[in-house]
């Protein structure tokens, strides 16, 4: 059965969150969601064990290189957001990460090799153009949720990370670039609407709120 990386860009951290243990209430597996958020002025220094985040911070405006997971979350969290950890982005800067994403990352792989997040995303076969607007959107401040499900479960996992408030994607990079972002522009090899459908049934079209893309192998 063919399987999908379903993503959703959300404003607010508890949103994602929520839609998180949404999805693993809904049976999605904990190895097929991942989690990377904002985390600039140490806002999630609540939800982290101990770590030296001062230093994180710094490779990240440095670009010095992605940082290592310097912390586990503490207090209420559940399921995949009890491995929540602090990462350092170049161009994007300090986040928190959890999920299968994470390992590339990471490690010295397509994080390392291909170019910080976008290379991770698009790695994992998410558009070009998309993964540079999905990195804008963390580094002004968004949380990425980003799923693999296959097409029995997909509507499932669409209509849950559109219930909790993703936003409009298209719309949100328009207003950028009106702004004087420069970040690519929509090409012919890129999806031609908000929700491509390939391999996914008819009625997953027409979703301003999330995307899909063919899933590769990690």
């Amino acid at each position: 059965m063919a399987h999908q990386t379903i993503t959703a860009l959300y404003d607010d951290y508890d949103a994602a969150s929520t839609a998180v243990t949404r999805l693993e209430a809904a049976g999605v597996s904990h190895g097929d969601i991942s989690v990377v958020s904002n985390n600039e002025g140490d806002r999630h220094a609540g939800r982290l064990g101990t770590g030296d985040h001062a230093d994180t911070a710094h490779k990240a405006e440095t670009a010095a290189g992605t940082g290592a997971s310097l912390g586990t979350v503490v207090g209420g969290a559940t399921g995949l957001l009890t491995g929540l950890g602090l990462l350092a982005i170049p161009g994007v800067g300090p986040v928190v990460a959890a999920g299968w994403l994470v390992a590339t990352l990471t490690g010295a792989g397509i994080g390392a090799a291909a170019g910080g997040l976008v290379g991770a995303l698009t790695g994992a076969g998410i558009s070009e153009t998309d993964a540079h607007t999905y990195n804008e959107g963390i580094r002004r401040g968004g949380t990425l949720v980003t799923v693999r499900a296959d097409e029995a479960h997909a509507n499932t996992v669409m209509d849950i990370l559109e219930e909790h408030g993703s936003v409009d994607v298209g719309e949100r990079s328009n207003s950028w670039r009106s702004e004087g972002w420069s970040g690519p522009a929509l090409t012919a090899s890129d999806p031609a609407g908000p929700t491509p459908t390939n391999g996914l049934p008819p009625n997953a079209g027409g979703r301003p709120g999330v995307r899909t893309y063919p899933a590769r192998p990690l």
